[in-house]
């Protein structure tokens, strides 16, 4: 147990799981997803954001100790696409956005997996390094069902990852701001160093920049390139 995942009260949670993880990610209709990528990336902004979320999927489903990776999305070319990495694709239901989303992927794997530990993850992480990221989910507590833990994305106001012990209640607050609304609704903030692939997310041409810096998948390197 390294000092990283201390609990702000000072308290040691008890040992993470070493296996099983059931890991949610959200995904927008490819034609409304990324729209603050537009100026950037023009008529691309579709194509980006299905190669993040082809990255993200490929990264997460070869980090040590995840079970499976269950993407929420509506959008056929991408669940296709995604289902054949080996993701468990889940219908989203319309209109509800976001945390609506993601509590039903939840809902889906709790109901098929109930005995797994569970996490929500953002699906444009292009750069995600498995290594990295089971790093992370080491330092989720799973010493009972109030047990929640989360990882705040490369600026520091949002979120990339929240995730929560077996039967524990995920209750995902993403969205601007939510590292502030997830500590407040208690859970513990992950604090490791060294893992900036699964802080960077992207939303901007800014943020993709230095995605690139870090080195992103292979899906995302060839739609960057047709950038150019």
């Amino acid at each position: 147990m390294t000092q990283d995942t201390v609990r702000p009260d000072g308290t040691l949670p008890p040992p993470a799981p070493t296996g099983g993880w059931s890991l949610v990610l959200p995904l927008k209709p490819l034609g409304l997803a990324k729209s603050r990528l537009a100026r950037f990336a023009g008529p691309h902004r579709a194509d980006l954001a299905l190669s993040f979320a082809l990255d993200t999927v490929t990264a997460a489903l070869a980090c040590p100790g995840v079970s499976r990776v269950l993407v929420v999305t509506g959008d056929p070319l991408a669940g296709e696409r995604l289902a054949a990495l080996g993701a468990v694709v889940v219908a989203d239901e319309p209109g509800g956005g976001l945390n609506a989303a993601l509590t039903h992927g939840a809902a889906y794997a709790r109901r098929a997996w109930p005995d797994a530990p569970l996490a929500a993850l953002s699906a444009d992480l292009p750069a995600l390094r498995p290594a990295e990221l089971a790093r992370v989910l080491a330092a989720v507590p799973t010493g009972g069902p109030g047990n929640r833990a989360f990882l705040a994305d490369a600026p520091g106001l949002g979120t990339t990852l929240l995730a929560c012990a077996p039967g524990a209640r995920l209750a995902p607050a993403f969205g601007e701001g939510s590292r502030a609304r997830h500590a407040a609704g208690g859970a513990y903030e992950i604090t490791l160093p060294d893992v900036p692939s699964v802080r960077r997310d992207v939303d901007t041409g800014e943020d993709f920049v230095q995605a690139l810096a870090l080195g992103v998948g292979p899906y995302t390197a060839a739609a960057a390139a047709a950038l150019v």
